[in-house]
């Protein structure tokens, strides 16, 4: 698939160059930032950490933290600072970065996605892993009950904790393996490049509660009423996905549908790749995301990690 890419002014405020670290340009999104690490003391990050693993993480809250902590000590205050600022920044939101082949088993792609994420705050519970992260397969065949795990079907736009109780203020998603895959570009959309934004965050049903209601794969029992748009900072905001929305008259199902519709033909939405060992950061609170359909291959894998959560105080 050919990369579209959104013509937005390219954004400059953080680029720079960091003792540790550098900030440039992501080559496939004007809004969007790409840090890259010294990779020497990326090394020391993994081998200063070797008695850490997935399990630890899981098991014990704090340890999470720890390794920001680490990270944080070996590239500074500046990039907590940075990381945090860009995801702040109306005007960017998001950033990509990765292991630059430092690193390539699974447990240590865990704890750097760890590391990089509660430098920004907390992860939420993640019910479908029943932790604070989960690792899921793309394949051939899926007999699962939403479009995650469905390879040759558009992933439709969307924000994610729609259906739970906790604040979703960022998203995290880690690219762990991929095999035979041609398709699946990530596919991303910031609020204030979509050209119908002003039509839905201003119509009476913008700030109705809609039900929101997950499906037996998340684990989750519980129902939440949620505004599709509110604001922040003056700006709109939204929480919005297509496949567990409960609309209760047809002016909601139509409002919805056409909602949808607008998000998917956009002519400002974009797709980026996503190379293995690399993952990308978003202000879940105006970014929505969403994957092209792949090619199809009766060999096809991907495995991706997802980690969301808050925005911590300090």
């Amino acid at each position: 698939m050919e990369m579209t890419q959104c013509p937005a002014a390219r954004q400059e405020a953080f680029i720079q160059r960091h003792q540790g670290f550098d900030v440039e340009v992501n080559l496939h999104h004007g809004r969007l930032y790409h840090v890259v690490f010294d990779e020497a003391i990326l090394s020391r990050f993994f081998e200063e950490t070797t008695k850490v693993n997935a399990q630890h993480l899981e098991y014990v809250p704090h340890m999470r933290f720890m390794l920001a902590s680490k990270l944080k000590e070996l590239f500074g205050q500046q990039l907590q600072d940075v990381l945090r600022g860009i995801l702040l920044d109306r005007n960017s939101g998001g950033f990509t970065l990765g292991v630059q082949n430092v690193a390539s088993t699974p447990d240590d792609y865990v704890k750097f996605g760890t590391a990089v994420s509660h430098l920004i705050g907390p992860g939420n519970f993640d019910s479908m892993s029943g932790t604070y992260y989960a690792r899921f397969l793309v394949k051939d065949t899926d007999k699962s009950d939403s479009y995650l795990r469905q390879a040759y079907r558009l992933f439709t736009l969307h924000t994610d904790g729609t259906f739970v109780d906790e604040a979703t203020d960022w998203l995290l998603m880690m690219k762990f393996e991929e095999r035979n895959a041609v398709g699946g570009e990530s596919r991303i959309l910031h609020l204030d490049d979509w050209q119908d934004l002003a039509r839905f965050a201003e119509h009476p049903l913008a700030s109705y509660k809609f039900i929101y209601k997950s499906p037996p794969s998340k684990n989750m029992a519980q129902m939440i009423q949620r505004r599709t748009f509110f604001k922040m900072n003056g700006k709109f905001c939204i929480s919005f996905i297509d496949q567990f929305v409960q609309p209760e008259t047809i002016e909601q199902a139509q409002y919805l549908h056409d909602l949808s519709d607008s998000m998917e033909s956009a002519k400002n939405t974009a797709t980026i790749p996503l190379p293995v060992g690399d993952l990308i950061m978003l202000n879940n609170l105006f970014w929505l995301h969403g994957r092209a359909p792949f090619q199809k291959n009766a060999d096809l894998h991907r495995e991706l990690m997802r980690q969301r959560g808050m925005f911590s105080e300090a």
